[in-house]
């Protein structure tokens, strides 16, 4: 990132109110004063998130700064999705090495892109010097006991993840040229990677339907974990179930696009858990929504174990391997 032209000197303050400030839609005190005043309305808990992109661990340091705004706030907004809230507040934390306007109007403008779509208000958040680092804490609102926690999986139940998980992984994959895809895929796997879209309006759709929940970050299978750790519960995977066909689609071979379904992170889509009865209701609302549901497996109560049944009928186990910052090195997305 280059730094502002020499006496062009440009204040933290100059650059909060230049890119950052703006009229909010239901925020009683927003960016301006010490701290920011809200008000959750009647009937609602407040559901808060934070979540951390750190240059050269979570994005490129070339990382198309518009699209990097939206993630930043788009990530977020998909851990609300994953508890039934609705997104309300954001607050930013940014760290810069140097001042580079044209970077930051590009974030800012990515950042908004997002706000907008979601319904979002920048409340506040702070700015200083130093290694290219995105905080952003996300404040929303679910009715009183309706949250949807990793905790409610019960045995017998189906297991359901949403939209096309894998995509993400593999654009990662072709960034760095360790595999190719066809044109048009490799647009729409970027395009996963570098804008993903929360699923807001299916998390708030699935209060009463979902009894676990979280959202694909860290692959899928890693997730999973998440989910029968909390719940006491274990997991068979039906593999013809699995939406494997539009990752072959995309010309990535058949071993990598299994591998990126199961454990490729970044797609935030959502995985949860839900009673056999509610089959129908659930085909009505992912086409209601536009958004694809897939029944891939159910819950057993062999606490913790995660089973694959292949098409073939061999059972195979499989270990939940999630992504793990502290247990290898990170690969930036």
């Amino acid at each position: 990132m280059s730094s502002a032209s020499p006496g062009a000197a440009v204040s933290e303050f100059d650059l909060i109110r230049r890119h950052f400030t703006r009229s909010t839609t239901h925020t009683e005190l927003a960016i301006g004063d010490d701290a920011a005043l809200v008000r959750a309305r009647p009937g609602m808990q407040l559901a808060v998130s934070t979540d951390m992109l750190v240059c050269g661990t979570h994005f490129l340091a070339d990382t198309d700064p518009e699209d990097l705004g939206w993630k930043t706030l788009a990530v977020n907004v998909s851990d609300l999705a994953a508890m039934g809230a609705e997104p309300r507040w954001a607050f930013l934390a940014l760290a810069l090495p140097a001042v580079d306007e044209a970077w930051i109007e590009a974030f800012a403008r990515g950042l908004f892109a997002c706000a907008d779509a979601f319904g979002v208000d920048l409340a506040g958040g702070d700015t200083t010097r130093g290694p290219l680092n995105l905080a952003l804490t996300i404040i929303g609102e679910v009715p009183q006991g309706e949250a949807i926690t990793r905790a409610g999986a019960r045995t017998g139940e189906d297991l359901w993840v949403s939209g096309q998980p894998g995509r993400a992984a593999l654009g990662l994959a072709a960034l760095r040229a360790e595999l190719s895809l066809n044109a048009a895929a490799r647009h729409e796997c970027l395009a996963a990677l570098q804008r993903p879209q929360p699923r807001s309006a299916l998390g708030q759709a699935l209060r009463g339907l979902a009894s676990a929940m979280l959202d694909v970050s860290d692959g899928l299978l890693g997730d999973l974990a998440h989910i029968l750790e909390r719940s006491h519960v274990g997991a068979v995977l039906d593999a013809p179930s699995l939406p494997l066909a539009a990752l072959l689609a995309t010309g990535a071979p058949p071993g990598s696009a299994r591998h990126c379904l199961l454990s490729g992170g970044d797609d935030y889509e959502l995985l949860f858990t839900a009673a056999p009865g509610a089959r129908a209701t659930l085909g009505a609302l992912g086409a209601r929504l536009g958004v694809a549901l897939h029944r891939i497996g159910f819950i057993t109560a062999q606490a913790g174990e995660i089973m694959l049944h292949e098409a073939d009928g061999q059972r195979v186990s499989l270990a939940a391997a999630g992504y793990d910052h502290f247990a290898r090195k990170p690969a930036p997305s």
